[in-house]
């Protein structure tokens, strides 16, 4: 990313080298922001950045394990450095479905790691940025969670996937009661299958969606105006069942 001015937003998506959280990136850079796209490859991560902005003025690449506490710092200390503000942060990064298991056989291996990405990536993330967030004027937390965090759904299978989103919403509900005072905005937001995150092997549920409408249902949470809803989880900007 060429020398930039730091009066425009900067927005930090994590897992944004592919799928979603890529188009998102896209597409918050198209609204403004300066996009830290941060990915567990910085290669990939970097050239994904460059497909999409190609002279460099609008996306730069940074490393993050979300399950690394010292890669969280780091990316921290880059974005401060570099940058000097967050304004807003999409929690993308995300494990696979676990399609094969039951929560009756679950390896819970599999699930701490889940939970370890899903729920403690963001809450880590979350906790390194938060001081920069506090500075902002209008500052967004974005948590992806999906269709199988919906507790109300809930008919079994993929456990680790489906716990670790539900505790992401869990989060999010809580993140928003207390940040309420700083006046962080922070919803979670289904962004509906695609067939980029459709399970291998699985015949196309119905409504499947394209990545820019998964992504738009992100970048309406990001947009959301000073006062709007909080501690909410939607789709395209309606309730989705908890």
């Amino acid at each position: 990313m060429k020398p930039v001015s730091v009066d425009l937003p900067v927005a930090v998506v994590t897992g944004g080298n592919r799928g979603v959280g890529r188009e998102v990136c896209r597409q918050l850079a198209l609204l403004g922001y300066l996009v830290v796209l941060c990915s567990r490859d910085l290669r990939k991560g970097e050239l994904a950045a460059r497909e999409i902005d190609p002279e460099g003025e609008r996306i730069a690449a940074c490393q993050l394990e979300v399950d690394n506490s010292l890669s969280v710092a780091a990316m921290a200390g880059w974005v401060k450095g570099r940058l000097g503000r967050t304004d807003v942060l999409v929690n993308n990064a995300s494990t696979g479905y676990d399609r094969w298991a039951t929560a009756s056989n679950a390896e819970l291996g599999t699930v701490a790691e889940a939970i370890d990405v899903n729920l403690f990536g963001a809450w880590r993330v979350t906790h390194a940025l938060l001081p920069m967030l506090r500075l902002s004027s209008r500052p967004r937390i974005v948590n992806v969670s999906g269709e199988v965090g919906s507790i109300s759904g809930m008919t079994g299978g993929s456990p680790a996937h489906a716990v670790s989103k539900a505790a992401l919403n869990a989060l999010t509900r809580l993140l928003a009661g207390e940040l309420a005072r700083d006046g962080i905005v922070v919803n979670a937001v289904c962004p509906g299958w695609t067939e980029e995150n459709r399970p291998w092997g699985l015949t196309a549920p119905p409504g499947l969606r394209s990545v820019s409408q998964a992504a738009a249902s992100v970048i309406w949470a990001v947009t959301v105006p000073d006062g709007g809803p909080t501690g909410t989880f939607t789709r395209d900007g309606q309730p989705y069942p908890w």
